[in-house]
């Protein structure tokens, strides 16, 4: 990957980070073109024939047809031979002395029979180096140094062709040859310029590419270690967390003991209030450590519901009951809207019940004296059952709400505002929604209240189901069994 980086960035004059490639393009055109220059010298000898002889014509054709021999033998050695073995400098250096051997068979027709050619013949001649001068270049392009060993020794043949014959007019093509040379010239330069360019954007793509990947290899990686890590994390707290409830257990056990005096009056009434901050302490632990247990159970996909019919109405109503205490001692006001005749749901009554109290305890947590919290059940639009918690509270920023669906997550103004908490119940919420393929969705907005919306869908709504058709060879038996209870009444 470096080293593709200080290819791309170091812009040497040749390019030489790409001299094979551009090598390889000549040879490609050349191989792929092998038969259009042969036949192309054959159409010139027969064009020749009316003022040459055909011996002379024979022997040039013939060189023509070793030089380009040659050149292809080359070109199919440098194809075959391994890249990784392959010195470029040398192979260009014999393609380059092998097209010079071609050059100077082309240039080889300019003297043919000199002392017969006519005005007509020296036209054609003119005409059909130029055509192979413009075929060659195009064909070389790639390779400026190519380029410049075939098509020189035929632009020179014409020049020196026509300076020794004595008329202007043969001059001033001589001129034009050397003009349409330079003009040529300067087209090959602008197309080597493209396929470099070409070139040097083929490999910044490919290092782009390469990187692409190992950038993704490394986050696939450093995902997965994170994913195993969470996973290990759950396992742990979930074990920690059932190590730890067996000596809680016993603590509030003994201190409920002592607490209500059992076994007996303390003499001293403060060992009494010091037994009940340990076992109110003990009982806020022990909660603590069941939302620990159940987030790192749903974390770690170990949380097994125990799914019934039940009536969401009842099992609302219930925990309606068990918070409305705690909100008439704060000043607050629960106001219930059930929809009435609502079919059973298929679920887990722990986990509704688990829902339900989270909700209403958050709502009743960080809404202020005087507020109002709504409690809603009813059916979707889709056929399922929803449950809605709204509160009048402070609200959640909406920056935030990612951070508190998060596990140990608090919003900051609601954690200014209100009595402390462990930031475990909206994801243990959203977990135990999640796992009765339901939906969950907070909507809040700032000092306007928060609202929490759980849909559960259709398939778990037990609607009344259809009668089932009995088998054809049951219906003649109920039949007689029918026709013997008329009988007997």
């Amino acid at each position: 990957m470096q080293e593709a980086r200080e290819k791309l960035t170091y812009k040497s004059g040749g390019k030489p980070e790409f001299e094979y490639e551009l090598l390889l393009m000549f040879v490609r055109n050349e191989l792929s073109a092998a038969v259009t220059t042969p036949l192309l010298a054959v159409i010139v000898a027969m064009g020749a024939m009316f003022w040459a002889p055909p011996r002379d014509l024979l022997i040039w054709l013939g060189t023509v047809f070793v030089a380009k021999g040659i050149l292809i033998a080359l070109c199919r050695q440098f194809m075959n031979a391994p890249r990784d073995d392959t010195a470029t400098p040398m192979w260009r250096a014999k393609i380059t002395a092998a097209e010079f051997l071609y050059g100077v068979s082309w240039a080889g027709v300019a003297f043919i029979s000199p002392d017969t050619q006519g005005e007509a013949a020296h036209t054609f001649i003119f005409a059909s180096l130029l055509v192979v001068i413009s075929m060659r270049m195009l064909f070389a392009s790639t390779v400026l140094p190519i380029v410049y060993a075939g098509t020189l020794p035929m632009t020179v043949a014409i020049v020196i062709r026509f300076a020794l014959l004595d008329n202007p007019f043969y001059w001033a093509m001589a001129a034009m040859a050397v003009g349409v040379h330079i003009y040529f010239i300067w087209l090959t330069n602008g197309l080597n310029a493209t396929v470099v360019a070409m070139l040097e954007f083929r490999a910044e793509k490919d290092a782009l590419i390469a990187e692409l990947e190992q950038s993704k290899s490394v986050s696939e990686e450093a995902r997965l270690r994170a994913e195993e890590a969470n996973l290990a994390k759950s396992r742990f707290l979930a074990t920690m967390s059932h190590e730890l409830r067996t000596p809680l257990n016993a603590i509030l056990g003994f201190s409920e003991i002592m607490r209500v005096e059992i076994l007996g009056p303390h003499n001293n009434p403060t060992y009494k209030e010091y037994a009940n901050d340990i076992h109110q302490s003990g009982q806020h632990l022990l909660n603590l450590i069941n939302e620990i247990l159940d987030i790192s159970r749903i974390e770690a996909g170990r949380y097994e519901l125990h799914e019934a019919p039940l009536d969401l109405a009842e099992v609302v109503e219930d925990c309606h009951r068990l918070m409305r205490l705690r909100a008439e001692n704060k000043g607050l006001k629960i106001v219930g809207s059930f929809e009435p005749s609502l079919p059973q749901l298929w679920a887990d009554e722990r986990a509704i019940r688990q829902i339900c109290l989270n909700l209403l305890s958050n709502a009743i947590k960080f809404t202020p004296t005087g507020g109002t919290v709504t409690l809603k059940i009813g059916r979707t639009g889709t056929g399922g059952q929803f449950l809605s918690v709204n509160d009048t509270g402070p609200g959640i920023p909406e920056s935030e709400i990612p951070r508190v669906l998060k596990s140990f997550g608090q919003g900051s103004l609601a954690h200014q505002t209100a009595e402390g908490g462990t930031g475990l119940g909206l994801p243990i919420t959203k977990g135990l929604t999640e796992l009765h393929d339901g939906a969950f969705e907070l909507k809040s907005k700032l000092r306007y209240g928060t609202e929490v919306i759980i849909t559960f869908p259709r398939k778990r709504v037990m609607e009344a189901l259809p009668r089932v058709p009995e088998p054809r060879e049951l219906q003649p038996e109920r039949a007689r069994t029918a026709w013997r209870a008329r009988a007997k009444h």
